[in-house]
């Protein structure tokens, strides 16, 4: 890592992306859920769901870093690692919402909602998704944070999920006999992220947990 004037300031940038996201996000989960709702639509309401999950794997971010904004050097390794292995319980908990969301959307033989509110919101999401993404990941790998990683690993994820919404929607507007696609789509990247949880709850439980971008 560089100085402690850079470190400093990667710190400060980790917390400046942080209450971005929680605020991005806060607005996206309840105008999805909203619109969800009223418009029927359950990979929406869905979204709006996961959009939350993003909040919390953001706010535990800030818990990480608040408390170092003013050193220069050295991140507290229990800290890491318990932000760490709380982001990995976040990771199950959005494969746990993806897949009932899902399921749900078989067993009633709906089709994902195809009004202009989800494809906006799917847009809108993807490209600020795509934004923080970067960001993070280069914040992440600058302080060698396993914590940072893994939420930027979460806005990959939500970034996922968003061409999920918006193509699924497509699709049915194209060809109505596909209208399973959306949910299918879903059930298998629901088990790539528990996955991911998975992997990273065992490393932030290891005893040799460093707390470096290369821990899981």
């Amino acid at each position: 890592m560089g100085g402690g004037k850079a470190n400093t300031d990667l710190i400060r940038r980790a917390i400046q992306l942080s209450w971005f996201t929680i605020g991005y996000n806060l607005v996206e989960g309840i105008v999805s859920i909203f619109f969800g709702i009223s418009e029927n639509s359950m990979a929406l309401a869905g979204f709006g769901a996961d959009s939350f999950i993003e909040v919390f794997s953001a706010a535990l971010v800030l818990w990480r870093f608040r408390a170092d904004s003013g050193i220069s050097n050295g991140l507290p390794l229990d800290r890491e690692r318990r932000a760490t292995l709380g982001i990995g319980i976040l990771f199950v908990a959005l494969a746990l919402v993806t897949a009932a969301g899902a399921f749900v959307q078989l067993r009633a033989h709906s089709h994902p909602g195809t009004t202009l509110p989800g494809l906006l919101i799917a847009a809108l999401s993807l490209s600020f998704m795509f934004f923080l993404l970067k960001a993070k990941r280069r914040v992440a790998l600058g302080l060698d944070s396993s914590t940072m990683m893994k939420d930027a690993d979460c806005s990959l994820a939500c970034i996922k999920l968003s061409g999920i919404l918006l193509i699924g929607s497509l699709a049915f507007w194209a060809a109505p006999a596909l209208w399973w696609s959306d949910a299918a789509a879903a059930l298998a990247l629901s088990v790539l992220i528990a996955r991911e949880g998975a992997a990273t709850i065992r490393s932030a439980r290891r005893a040799d947990f460093a707390g470096g971008c290369d821990c899981s």
